[in-house]
């Protein structure tokens, strides 16, 4: 039976399945390349039905940062929205090819950008596939323009300066998605710019070890991976390398109900090309 409602913020195969044909729907494909990775064209040129191409690194990115994927202005987010055909009612589910990578980094950006109905398709489109239900070549369209407006919540986005003053006070809990290799600074970082290492007092929380089969482990599973950081009852803010895998961590942190938490959005290819800040390993 079709819901008017989204089951925020993570939805399964079956739910949208049954649910694909609401009214205001639309559906996002988020896919990007990792940057870790040298392939990743799993189900190249397919897609759900229905399904418009979001692209973060182009119009859903600040042209003018030296930092890649960083958030766009409310005002450039409004105008690439409205060309996605978005309006304020809209509901979205956002996914990947790659099952969950980039999509948590769609429902981040919406939800800075003060819209609050989006879910996460739970596995992508993998699981989509896996399921047994159809897909459709790959579509370049464009749409009817949206209504959609940006109500942009600063307190969703932090910068560099924040991140640095937060190394003294602790106001924040720091946690980073980087792999331990990275995070310690005895694997390279991708880009060749970018110093090994950590944030100072930040802590290690891989984003794989919250997804089991390319899906988001259980809830049960996730409130027992963030107690067993013993982390302060503290705001948090997540980092990693671009922007992109943090969202993984703020996703899973929303389902077990915490809400009081930032993305870094420069996250470590900022912060491991600054000259004027501190790198632990």
């Amino acid at each position: 039976m079709s819901s008017n409602s989204l089951p925020h913020p993570l939805v399964s195969s079956e739910w949208l399945h049954q649910n694909i044909d609401m009214p205001n729907l639309v559906i996002l494909d988020a896919t990007i390349k990792k940057a870790t990775s040298e392939g990743d064209d799993y189900f190249k040129g397919l897609q759900i039905p229905k399904a418009r191409f979001i692209d973060i690194k182009g119009n859903f990115s600040d042209s003018q940062s030296a930092m890649p994927n960083t958030l766009p202005s409310p005002k450039a987010f409004t105008e690439a929205a409205q060309a996605l055909g978005i309006n304020k009612d809209s509901k979205i589910i956002v996914y990947d090819r790659l099952g969950i990578y980039a999509a948590p980094r769609v429902w981040w950006m919406f939800r800075a950008m003060g819209h609050e109905h989006i879910a996460v398709l739970d596995g992508g489109l993998p699981a989509w596939i896996s399921e047994g239900f159809k897909t459709e070549a790959s579509k370049t369209k464009t749409y009817e323009s949206g209504d959609f407006i940006a109500n942009f919540q600063d307190e969703m986005v932090v910068g560099l300066e924040e991140v640095l003053q937060n190394i003294t006070t602790k106001r924040h809990s720091v946690l980073d998605a980087r792999s331990s290799g990275r995070f310690h600074g005895t694997a390279p970082e991708p880009r060749a710019d970018v110093k090994g290492g950590h944030i100072p007092n930040s802590i290690n929380l891989p984003y794989t070890e919250l997804l089991q089969d390319g899906k988001m482990k259980q809830v049960e599973e996730l409130r027992a991976i963030f107690k067993s950081l013993k982390l302060p009852n503290t705001p948090r803010i997540y980092s990693c390398g671009t922007g992109i895998t943090a969202c993984i961590i703020m996703l899973a942190a929303a389902l077990t109900g915490f809400s009081d938490h930032a993305i870094y959005d420069g996250s470590w290819t900022e912060w491991g090309q600054a000259e004027h800040v501190p790198i632990a390993t």
